[in-house]
Parts: C-alpha cells; structure tokens; sequence
C-alpha cells in the first residue's frame, strides 16, 4: 500500500512539473504529461536506478476514468435530438474519414510485408483520432463553441463508433488464427470465429441501443437523480451514473468511452449540465492527466529506435490524409475553407484507441503482432499527440499558408 501511495504522489509531482513547464513556455501539457510519464517510468526511471511509477492497476484504473470523464464531458456538448438532426452530415464526414485513412494504413502495412491482418490492426492504429486528446484541446484553447467542432465532434462519435464493429472483428481475427496461418480445423475456427464477431456485436449494439433509449426517454430520471444542492452529493451521484456505466460497457466488451459519450447526453438536455462542467470539471482534469501520464509510462524508448522508419512513414504519410479528410468532413458541413482546414488540424491527435488496437495485437501469434506494431503504435501516439496538439495551437499560422488571411469573424 506504502508503495501504491508513493507511485502515486510521484505521478502528481511529475504531472505538476510538466503543468509548470507548458506553463511558462506556452505549450499544451498533453505531450508534457506523456513525455513525464515516460521519464518516470520503468524504462527510464527504473534503468538508472531511481524510484519509479509502474502502470499498476491503480494507475490504469485512474488513467480509465480519464477517458470516461472526457467523453463524458464531450457528450455534454450534444443531445440526441441534435445527434439524429446531423447524422447525414456525421455519416458523410465519417464515411470520408474511413476511407481516407484506414485504407492507407492497410497498404503501409502490406508495404511492408505484414500479413494482410497485422495490416489491418496499423490501419486501424493510424486512422482513428483520440477522443481524450482532441476533446482535451478542444476544451483547452476554446474551441468547443466554434463552429469547427461539429465536424471534429461529429467524426470522433463516427470512429468510436466503427470502432466497435472493428474491434470485434479484428478481435476475432487475432485470436482466431492470427496473420492468416493455417492449421487444422481452420474452417471450424473461422466459423466459430463468425459467431464471436456476430456475438460481440449484437452484445455491443444491444447495449447501445438501450442505452440509447434511457437517453431519449429518461431525461427526466437523470434530473432527478442530480437534484441535490450539496456540492459533494451532486459530484458523487454524477460519478455514481458515469463510472459504473461505463464500467458495464466495458466488461461488456463495449467502448466505455462511447458509453460515457451517451451518458453525457443524456444530462445534456438537464438544467444541470452546466453544473456539472462548473463542479466536475476539475476533476475531470486530474484523470485525464494521469491518463496521458499513462500513456507514457508504458512507453519503452528502446523499443521506439527499432521500428523509426515505420513509425516516420505512418507519421508522414497519416498527417496529410488526416487534415485532407477533416477538411472535407469540414466542407460536408458547409463550413468556410479557413473552418474546414481547422477541423483538419483538429482531428490529426492519436491516443487511446490506437493503443487498445496495439494491445490487441500483442495478444497474436506473430512476432510482427506481438513486438512490432505495439512499438509502432507506442512510437505514433507519441508524435502524433505532440504533433496533433501543437497543429491545433498554430492552426492560423497553418491556415495562413494556404491562403489569405480571412476576416477575424472567419476565424
């Protein structure tokens, strides 16, 4: 317990620091947060002989209310009424994105003499955005109210969506027989296989869908349940809704973050959702924080020297069709060339996701799955979560470079 304790006043000191840090030198905490946890870890911490934090069960348990809580917040920003009015326009930006970035990190992989399935799991690395990282900056520089965030917004509830439908196949394809080797009793396992994804996905959407329903039928429940005038009551009745949700969803095999979204709706139409970003917001902080120390902290630096070239390739050739497929999800909105660019920018970060997709793969059977692309995947999110944050900072200054500058109201 001494030593939990410790590892976790060690994470707040770091994440202190690095605060302090983007502080005076006018950066986003999120790569400083990430790169403290790999400072901090047991890949260099530990090397050297000094006390280090170790991603135990504590920490994970904290970085995975990080994740709640910012979709939670995100869910917040929409009701399903208005979710439902722009599913056309959240289908077109959705579709664009698909396929534009997975089919690209499908043929990286294949370039590189993956197996057809290790491809498949790098083009789900690099295509889909990090909810956690881009709602964070969204919320950070102000840009929830713009009009950019709908399509930034509408996307991230397309992905994690898909998401779900190609975590279970992918899922089933890794554990059924991974990188297409053949065995004995290959057609009876792809036929159970089948059934896993069937399964996987009538479980996911069934709970989706009830969900669904308590969020358009039970606005009135969730009132009730945080009419409290305590501040404390109405933090711990909110978490008491948030948290264990989630949880279902996740024992469920279902994207906790996707549920956490839906809940978020759900208070959204309430008199009390500006109470809950008035009273939960800091606290909404200090997970996410250790959410992205997280990230870090499982982060091995060696490994990252092995896999340099596929990691510059995905970095270099993921970033463009990003900021193409955001601008023309931006376009599907009929936002202004200037707008469309930023929803590009915006949807550049990668996180949590590509690192679940890495952690999959390291279930297989290949050495490619096993050691390989998680050390990708380690390496992308790094820069790209660096990369991505700092695109949405200078995103005049990027916007400036294709063309004039528009009046201040465009901006």
């Amino acid at each position: 317990m001494a030593a939990a304790l410790l590892e976790l006043g060690q994470t707040f000191v770091v994440l202190a620091l690095a605060g302090a840090v983007a502080l005076r030198v006018g950066l986003s905490v999120i790569p400083l947060y990430v790169g403290g946890g790999v400072l901090a870890g047991p890949f260099v911490a530990g090397r050297i002989g000094l006390p280090y934090v170790s991603s135990g069960e504590v920490l994970t348990v904290f970085a995975e209310v990080g994740i709640v809580l910012l979709l939670f917040f995100l869910g917040l920003e929409f009701s399903l009424d208005r979710l439902l009015a722009a599913r056309s326009r959240i289908t077109r930006a959705g579709v664009i994105d698909v396929f534009v970035n997975l089919p690209l990190g499908v043929a990286l992989g294949l370039v590189l003499g993956w197996s057809l399935v290790e491809a498949l799991l790098l083009g789900g690395i690099v295509y889909i955005s990090s909810s956690a990282i881009v709602t964070k900056s969204l919320i950070d520089l102000g840009w929830i109210a713009n009009e950019e965030a709908e399509p930034i917004l509408g996307t991230l509830v397309f992905e994690d969506l898909f998401i779900a439908i190609y975590l279970a196949v992918v899922t089933s394809l890794v554990l059924g027989g991974s990188g297409g080797a053949v065995a004995t009793g290959a057609g009876s396992d792809a036929v159970g296989g089948l059934g896993g994804v069937v399964r996987s996905l009538a479980v996911a959407f069934g709970f989706l869908g009830l969900l669904l329903l308590v969020v358009q039928y039970g606005t009135g429940l969730f009132a009730r349940v945080l009419d409290v005038s305590g501040s404390e009551a109405f933090v711990l009745r909110t978490l008491a809704v948030v948290v264990p949700i989630a949880g279902v969803a996740l024992a469920l095999g279902v994207s906790e973050a996707v549920a956490a979204f839906f809940v978020g709706m759900g208070f959204s139409t309430t008199e009390h959702r500006e109470r809950i970003e008035r009273q939960l917001a800091p606290v909404r902080d200090l997970f996410a924080a250790v959410f992205f120390f997280w990230i870090g902290v499982g982060t091995d630096p060696r490994l990252l020297a092995g896999v340099a070239v596929p990691i510059a390739a995905a970095v270099l050739l993921t970033t463009p069709s990003k900021v193409v497929s955001g601008y023309l999800g931006g376009r599907a909105y009929d936002l202004s060339t200037r707008r469309s660019l930023r929803a590009g920018l915006g949807l550049v970060p990668r996180g949590e996701f590509s690192l679940v997709i890495a952690a999959l793969a390291a279930g297989g059977s290949t050495p490619v799955m096993q050691e390989t692309i998680p050390a990708v995947a380690v390496g992308y999110v790094l820069v790209m979560s660096a990369l991505g944050t700092l695109l949405m900072e200078r995103s005049d200054a990027v916007a400036g470079l294709f063309g004039r500058t528009r009046p201040q109201s465009d901006v």
